[in-house]
């Protein structure tokens, strides 16, 4: 299923405003302040978010304009000791110094349209959503995930400080961390459903983690642990991936990374698709994927589509696909 309706272009527009000053200009040259408690009056008047200010009214796209919005928005605000980690980890000196365009899809991505509250993240345990950062490949919304099972944390990184800041125009939540711009890895590694993946990526000496850091694009149809599972119990000598032999999951894993494409859902049609190695044949009327040539019956059911992320995008199935015959050296 779809992770989350597509964003209209008015509400992306909108939901650029993020936590921040509010400048404009009146008749006389002065600068207006805000009246009402809209997020970005709430931000300017809190001493912890002096850094957010500073850099929504650096960035491109004239965030604190659209952050004044009707909204609503979900803003993921990070404090000043957060972005101050950012910067000295990318060895920048100051906000001045993040390129303004780097720095504009950096913040839209702490924006989910629409209002979110803790208690919502919280009953849904965990998924995704999307927010207002298009910096995916042809300008793709990015995805975001959550998981509340300790905390309400976002891409395994950033943990909600401080919850439910209500403004007139949506919510604010405080966290402790600048959620970077993800590549494909970055939802491997921070959703736990993907933990057998991990294994199967970094079994051996493959260097899959680093490809798919890489520019790409990449479309990845992406196992779960039930698929793993499955396949592992197919022999009794295999407790983890690296139990599987070397030719076998090479050969299994490069047909699930179809290179040089973001496919999204609207984009996958019946055919063929080429993987790294092989080929693999999509029904998209029965939303299913397989080895060109393998039997239906074996087909693996696509569950969630369309999670984005800046260098490709992530499909998640339910079975491990295995290229039959596969001959292994004595």
């Amino acid at each position: 299923m779809k992770i989350i309706s597509k964003i209209t272009n008015a509400i992306v527009i909108t939901a650029l405003i993020l936590t921040a000053s509010s400048c404009g200009d009146d008749d006389d040259g002065n600068v207006i302040i805000p009246t009402d408690d809209n997020i970005v009056a709430i931000a300017t008047a809190d001493s912890d978010l002096s850094l957010l200010v500073t850099a929504l009214a650096a960035a491109d796209g004239d965030l604190v304009s659209v952050l004044n919005g009707s909204g609503p928005f979900t803003v993921l605000a990070p404090t000043n000791t957060a972005i101050q980690a950012f910067l000295t980890a990318n060895n920048y000196a100051d906000i001045s110094a993040v390129p303004t365009d780097e720095l504009q899809q950096i913040l839209l991505n702490h924006v989910i349209p629409g209002e979110v509250s803790s208690t919502t993240l919280t009953n849904n345990v965990a998924g995704y959503t999307e927010t207002s950062s298009t910096a995916g490949p042809n300008g793709s919304t990015i995805s975001m995930y959550y998981n509340t099972t300790n905390g309400v944390v976002f891409n395994g990184g950033a943990t909600v400080s401080t919850p439910d800041i209500a403004a007139s125009n949506g919510i604010i939540h405080k966290i402790d961390a600048v959620i970077g711009l993800p590549d494909v890895t970055t939802f491997a590694t921070a959703d736990p459903n993907f933990s057998r993946l991990v294994e199967a990526l970094t079994a051996y000496s493959f260097d899959y983690v680093t490809t798919l850091q890489g520019d790409g694009p990449f479309t990845v149809f992406a196992p779960n642990n039930t698929a793993f599972d499955t396949l592992l119990d197919t022999d009794a000598s295999w407790n983890t991936p690296s139990d599987i032999p070397e030719l076998i999951l090479e050969n299994s894993l490069n047909i699930h990374v179809i290179p040089d494409s973001n496919f999204r859902e609207i984009n996958l049609v019946d055919g063929n698709l080429s993987g790294i190695t092989g080929e693999i044949t999509i029904d998209a009327t029965a939303k299913t994927v397989r080895p060109e040539g393998t039997d239906t019956v074996n087909a693996s059911n696509i569950t969630t589509t369309d999670i984005q992320a800046t260098n490709g995008v992530i499909h998640v199935i339910d079975q491990v696909m295995v290229l039959s015959p596969v001959i292994i050296p004595n």
